[in-house]
């Protein structure tokens, strides 16, 4: 059992809040004590997807990875939020179903050094895991495969973009999404019976993500003071990703002539 003025007052979260969202306390309870009882299960898949699938961080195409299943008080806050935010598409989540909208109960970071190595993982994970649009997940009831043996790619692969940013992403390959200051590779993956969100970053997007939500996201996100602050580092991120970039094609270049000249003198 738990406390409602007790969770609302940990997740800066207001009365009109919780009824914006429609949804009962007894009802949060029981889906927090269903959560409880799946969660040591989706610690063991989330190391099983790593293990199989990113362990080889050279052929994943990645520099690191960090992996962790959702925490019960973050799973309310977020049907809470969702609620209230888009009450048709999650007026029916309730504890039978709400890993089917869920889709982020595991939830797996990879990282890269350059944002150009995105390319290199995007090809390994739509090699490994099947990416068919006709199956990809619409109606979170009725699109979900029970099928715990079917691994596959169940949401188009997207890209959060800043605007401003060089554009390195194919919009062949990946739906793209601008105009606001997230940075983030997102795929679902259907793994063993639940949904696993991969989101690629580089490790300068990281720092800058990790500091925006301990300090603004998701509640004081209408601070605006710490917005600004938060929207300069995030440019002070980006820039250092392009230098990044620089500073790895002037090496390639600086190979490049010395090869040559190399070749020349031979």
């Amino acid at each position: 059992m738990i406390d409602k003025n007790e969770f609302l007052k940990n997740y800066n979260m207001e009365e009109q809040d919780f009824e914006g969202a429609r949804i009962s306390w007894e009802e949060l309870e029981a889906i927090y004590e269903n959560y409880q009882t799946i969660e040591g299960r989706l610690r063991e898949i989330g190391k099983d997807f790593v293990d199989d699938y990113l362990y080889d961080i050279e052929k994943a195409g990645i520099h690191s990875y960090r992996y962790r299943v959702k925490e019960p008080g973050h799973l309310l806050e977020k049907i809470i939020r969702k609620r209230d935010e888009q009450y048709e598409k999650f007026k029916n989540i309730d504890c039978s179903n709400y890993h089917k909208y869920i889709t982020d109960l595991i939830g797996i970071r990879v990282f890269f050094l350059y944002r150009e190595d995105w390319i290199h993982f995007h090809k390994y994970i739509t090699t490994v895991f099947e990416n068919n649009p006709d199956i990809y997940v619409h109606n979170r009831i009725k699109d979900f495969d029970e099928n715990e043996g079917h691994f596959y790619i169940a949401e188009r692969p997207k890209v959060y973009r800043r605007t401003g940013d060089t554009r390195i992403y194919d919009d062949d390959l990946i739906e793209i999404r601008s105009d606001g200051i997230y940075r983030s590779l997102h795929y679902i993956i259907k793994y063993k019976g639940y949904y696993v969100e991969i989101q690629g970053r580089t490790l300068f997007e990281e720092g800058w993500s990790e500091i925006d939500h301990d300090i603004v996201y998701p509640y004081f996100k209408d601070d605006e003071m710490l917005k600004d602050f938060s929207t300069l580092l995030n440019r002070l991120s980006g820039m250092a990703d392009e230098m990044s970039s620089y500073f790895r094609r002037m090496k390639q270049k600086k190979e490049e002539r010395e090869e040559h000249t190399g070749d020349a003198v031979k």
